[in-house]
């Protein structure tokens, strides 16, 4: 096994991960992308300089195992009682001596680190909305980015929620396992300890053009990080990808078109997917695309680099976070549509409902899916 799941040998098959060049790019936007703002153009252009180039991912899915900070060593048990070669650890904070002790101890059993989140840069409203403290915590994010590039974390999620993840009370999935809810006369926008209230959550309502302005005004800063450091951000779906909530619109990563937009004005070999195949499923028309079509369009622009893979009961206005079995998508043809096109990023459950002895949710998620990719696997090569 390398010593990090994102490098291998130079004379590896390197096809998936081509830059995005997007054919139909309008006149307009094109000048947009290549004018890169131009408050932002002498930074960028100071960076290029300093870049270093991606490392290509080695062959295969990562069937990675998320861990908490507080992580124990019957947690690194259970991902090798399991057969999971990956974790990737959740924190809030953290420095690079915090993270580089976390790959050291999960080394050392034998396992690797795909990814150290944070959960204080994952989701910032300063910038998403340009709420005072935003410059601050852009130069959080970098530094962030600095402390994964120096511990040799080659990864990260980004998203990009003004108002948080929004859920409804919880509410019972097969067999009364409690799970995530989503109804709209109900929800409300939760991250971490704050709690984003209806109808307007921040007094106002913002305008679509803001929303791009702020995402703007932060990719064309941290991107050339990214590209210094080797790592790879991808960017989350907003969760659920409704048109507006709260007064503020999910137009970026509330749909498939959003998303190719913003990749052109990152304009950057770093700056790709994490395709939450639960999230998008959330969205349903709102999309442009399925779940499968979205993976293979992102596949084939090489910016397609983790999948959240999780069910859920039907597409908004409502919605029940289920068992990876039972939702209404076909698992199986998305491990099949994964394995075709030889995704090689990073695959996780995620927001699995809690089963008796807690524990035993994620033993059934993960068991699922690696019998689903065994399968996949199987028939592929017959």
């Amino acid at each position: 096994m390398p010593a990090n799941p994102f490098n291998i040998h130079e004379d590896e098959n390197t096809s998936g991960f081509r830059p995005c060049i997007i054919a139909s790019m309008s006149t307009t936007r094109r000048i947009f992308v290549e004018s890169g703002l131009a408050a932002f153009g002498a930074a960028a252009s100071a960076s290029s300089a300093v870049k270093k180039p991606l490392a290509p991912l080695t062959p295969g899915i990562k069937i990675t195992l998320q861990i908490p900070s507080n992580f124990t060593d019957e947690d690194l048990a259970f991902a090798r009682q399991m057969g999971i070669d990956y974790v990737t650890v959740g924190t809030t904070g953290g420095t690079y001596e915090t993270f580089a002790s976390f790959k050291k101890r999960i080394e050392a059993v034998g396992l690797q680190v795909t990814n150290i989140g944070n959960t204080n840069v994952h989701n910032m409203p300063e910038v998403t909305l340009n709420l005072p403290g935003r410059d601050r915590k852009i130069e959080e994010y970098k530094q962030y980015l600095r402390n994964l590039g120096r511990a040799g974390i080659y990864y990260t999620t980004y998203a990009h929620m003004g108002n948080g993840i929004w859920r409804s009370p919880s509410e019972p999935t097969r067999g009364g396992a409690p799970a995530g809810s989503f109804h709209l006369a109900t929800a409300k926008g939760h991250w971490m300890d704050k709690v984003f209230e209806p109808p307007l959550t921040h007094g106002r309502k913002f305008s679509k053009e803001e929303i791009w302005e702020n995402y703007t005004y932060f990719i064309k800063q941290v991107a050339p990080v990214a590209e210094e450091q080797g790592i790879r951000i991808g960017i989350h779906p907003d969760d659920p990808p409704m048109p507006e909530l709260g007064g503020v619109p999910r137009c970026i990563f509330g749909n498939f078109a959003g998303y190719i937009r913003a990749m052109e004005i990152a304009n950057s070999p770093n700056v790709g997917v994490c395709l939450c195949c639960g999230t998008w499923m959330e969205g349903g028309k709102y999309m442009g695309r399925n779940a499968f079509e979205a993976a293979r369009e992102f596949q084939r622009m090489g910016k397609l680099w983790k999948i959240h893979f999780r069910n859920v009961s039907g597409p908004v206005p409502d919605f029940v976070e289920a068992f990876v079995d039972g939702g209404y998508t076909d698992m199986k043809k998305l491990m099949r549509t994964l394995v075709d096109i030889d995704f090689r990023g990073i695959l996780i459950a995620d927001h699995v409902p809690n089963m008796v002895g807690g524990r035993p949710g994620w033993g059934f998620s993960l068991g699922y899916i690696k019998a689903l990719h065994d399968m996949a696997l199987d028939e592929r090569r017959a």
